[in-house]
């Protein structure tokens, strides 16, 4: 018997560390996840533009790029065997004045040498005839045709979900707050207590350099860079069908305007740097110029129909590559950091380079039943009248709409909450079935959704909260 809790405790329940459990629940190793919010897809994961990335950006021989050509190729797989909505729409970068097309080239040049396949070079008129609202001021652009959007929730959803259903334990709500070294372990120090592990995997976005620091003598810096977005109607969705960027700068790759898998538009984010890691306020300032440069790509934007504001934090390590991989005076830490853009087109591939890194290290086997596929919550829009009609039948709940907006039936919001890693929250309901996400943001549907989540939890209406304790939506005066 292990002297150790678990063989592997993992820090982080955003896309990267749920795609490591998911890929280390294959093997005979007992794995631990902490998170500490009250759902996984709390941080990083749950603010960003939900693009999957072609792989031409990152400096050829960086993880980034490997990782990134690796997982937007296995992306299709991962969405077939584990249910979440993903799209190759392809995607452009805008290049606005002739001086800069030798730029333009040389980023259709380090994609090939990345490996991005079926990447070609269009003159402005040539672009005009794929997205008809392009600007007329575009004079060139390089097309990805292996670009896509996905949806970043449910993909880290079912990373998560299928994790746990192969054993994988998640203590979620559960922070931690020192790690300290043992003799070929560690041991971490939580909120909830003490927990022992042999491998500790580093997954923890912005505050990663926290816990590297707290093993090695090696420092790292990571930077929370703050991104603000704008979400509008789906009246707005139809207005590009490709993901469109501007040419990258230092800071990033600009802002771009795409449709979103549930048929949105997405226009952002920002880049600027900062220093508190809890920082996701919108800033009009920040958001006026979303408007402003996402008009110089697109005309004709329809910002009245903007439905929601939203910040994300990207986790920026100062030397621009991720940080993957064991630590050099800290045996058995495996580092997960520096995961910004492109950190959800690589989670697949980042997932099993980090757990085929750790099989080794622990000369562990294979699980003989192991099972890939998971099935996601059933959407009655997606049915035929008649299949639709057959399921109301068996669950008359599936026939009542809660959320309007979205057609968010009852039987949704109940499937969400009672699945496997289920629903403890409004927004737990919201990112697995999109109650809430629509024109009137929960204006209408919360009273509802919060009886359901009240009766399917059988606790008191005053205890559900938006997204963890102390933002509870009613209070007892008692």
């Amino acid at each position: 018997m292990s002297k150790f809790d678990y063989d592997i405790v993992i820090i982080g329940g955003g896309v990267t560390g749920s795609a490591v459990a998911r890929e280390l629940s294959r093997y005979t190793l007992s794995v631990c996840l902490l998170e500490k919010e009250e759902d996984v897809c709390s941080g990083t994961s749950k603010a960003n533009s939900a693009i999957v990335h072609a792989g031409y950006d990152a400096k050829p021989n960086t993880l980034k790029a490997k990782l990134n050509v690796e997982g937007n190729r296995i992306m299709g797989e991962y969405a077939k065997e584990l249910d979440f909505e993903f799209r190759r729409n392809g995607s452009l970068v805008l290049c606005f004045e002739e001086e800069n097309i030798p730029q333009l080239k040389e980023l259709l040049e380090r994609g090939k040498e990345n490996g991005v396949p079926d990447m070609q070079y269009l003159t402005g008129d040539e672009v005009r005839k794929i997205e008809p609202n392009i600007s007329d001021e575009v004079v060139a652009a390089i097309f990805a045709p292996t670009g896509g959007i996905v949806c970043p929730f449910n993909l880290t959803i079912a990373l998560a979900e299928n994790a746990c259903d192969n054993g994988v334990e998640f203590k979620l709500n559960t922070e931690v707050t020192n790690i300290e070294k043992l003799d070929n372990g560690y041991k971490v120090i939580t909120n909830n207590g003490e927990i022992s592990a042999k491998y500790i995997v580093n997954a923890a976005g912005v505050y990663a350099d926290k816990f590297h620091n707290m093993v090695s003598q090696d420092k790292i810096t990571i930077i929370a860079r703050k991104g603000d977005y704008e979400l509008l109607d789906k009246q707005a969705g139809k207005l590009v069908d490709k993901t469109i960027f501007q040419l990258p700068t230092k800071m990033g790759k600009g802002i771009l305007v795409t449709p979103t898998v549930h048929g949105n538009l997405l226009i952002g984010p920002t880049a600027t740097d900062i220093d508190d890691k809890e920082a996701t306020a919108t800033t009009a300032e920040d958001l006026d110029k979303v408007a402003r440069l996402s008009a110089k790509s697109i005309k004709n934007i329809p910002y009245r129909q903007v439905i929601t504001s939203f910040t994300g934090l990207r986790a920026h390590e100062i030397n621009g590559d991720f940080i993957i991989g064991e630590v050099k005076d800290a045996e058995g830490f495996f580092d997960c950091a520096g995961i910004e853009s492109p950190g959800l087109s690589c989670a697949p591939a980042l997932g099993i380079y980090v757990a085929n890194m750790i099989k080794e290290k622990a000369n562990a086997g294979n699980k003989e039943n192991w099972n890939g596929k998971r099935k996601g919550i059933v959407r009655p829009l997606t049915l035929s009248k008649e299949e639709r009609a057959e399921l109301i039948k068996k669950r008359p709940d599936y026939g009542t709409i809660v959320c309007r907006c979205e057609n968010v039936s009852e039987g949704e919001i109940v499937d969400s909450i009672n699945r496997t890693l289920g629903a403890k929250s409004l927004d737990g309901v919201k990112r697995r079935v999109r109650q809430g996400m629509g024109r009137c943001q929960a204006g209408f549907c919360t009273p509802k959704t919060m009886e359901i989540l009240a009766r399917e939890l059988n606790v008191k209406m005053e205890s559900i909260c938006k997204n963890g304790k102390g933002s509870e939506i009613l209070v007892d005066e008692k």
